[in-house]
């Protein structure tokens, strides 16, 4: 592996400006993971990264080591970073120094809905997403369906919160959700505090897809009124509703348990 010291060499300033800028991630059609849970999860279910770096102090980590070997063997190329430099790259405190540099993926969306799936409408908070993700992966669900203005699902903070979710899913984004509701061919629930009938009344015993919407404004209403039912998740207390993340997982794992 490469050992890199200056903060002048043109990877290292590659690597900051792909770790600190969204549109530079675009631009690249690269990701970052960060940290070993990432990076393990990886190599189990994708395979070898773009490129391997690593802190000075994890070389010798029990953990990082079998992976940074994995790497090796696999002509991965690498780079080995003082760990000061290496923590402008990362934005894990008290992380082992593992990041892997990896294409992001180019998915087409179908052309109809026809499998279990979660469609999210301009849904904001990084960790809503990559809590989402987690969730659905947990309980089977393959395909989720961005809109434009959904946080973008392979950040940092996405890919931290989603816990390798991301590499056993199909994540498409830029959707048009509506047009893609038209051609469904499984139903499309939508949860709604006015709804009448809760998600344990419905039949959730076959495929189907879930939609959510913004954290605060909920699904846009164009879409609601697209939606083939909607349900309600009753709950106690005084709390007006649930928040997405754990709305969703109650309706993933009702379906799960209907299944």
């Amino acid at each position: 592996m490469k050992t890199i010291t200056s903060t002048a060499n043109p990877l290292y300033k590659e690597l900051k400006h792909l770790a600190t800028n969204a549109h530079a991630r675009r631009k690249a059609g690269r990701s970052l993971l960060d940290g070993i849970h990432l990076c393990e999860a990886y190599l189990q279910h994708v395979g070898l990264p773009a490129l391997c770096v690593v802190s000075q102090s994890a070389l010798e980590h029990h953990e990082a080591a079998p992976l940074i070997a994995q790497c090796q063997a696999g002509a991965v190329s690498g780079i080995v970073l003082p760990d000061s430099q290496y923590q402008a790259l990362s934005q894990v405190e008290h992380g082992v120094g593992l990041l892997f540099v990896i294409e992001t993926p180019h998915v087409v969306v179908p052309a109809a809905l026809t499998q279990s799936a979660v469609l999210l409408d301009n849904l904001q908070d990084p960790g809503n997403l990559g809590s989402i993700l987690r969730s659905a992966a947990a309980a089977g669900i393959k395909q989720i369906y961005c809109s434009e203005g959904t946080a973008s699902a392979w950040s940092p903070k996405v890919l931290r919160a989603g816990m390798g979710a991301h590499f056993i899913l199909e994540i498409f984004e830029g959707v048009d959700l509506a047009a893609l509701m038209a051609s469904a061919q499984v139903p499309v629930l939508a949860t709604s505090s006015y709804a009448t009938q809760s998600i344990y009344q419905a039949d959730l015993s076959g495929a189907l897809a879930w939609l959510f919407g913004h954290e605060g404004q909920g699904v846009a209403e164009d879409l609601l009124q697209l939606a083939s039912q909607q349900v309600v998740i009753p709950h106690r207390g005084q709390m007006e509703s649930l928040n997405v993340a754990a709305a969703a997982a109650v309706c993933f794992f009702e379906q799960l348990r209907q299944s």
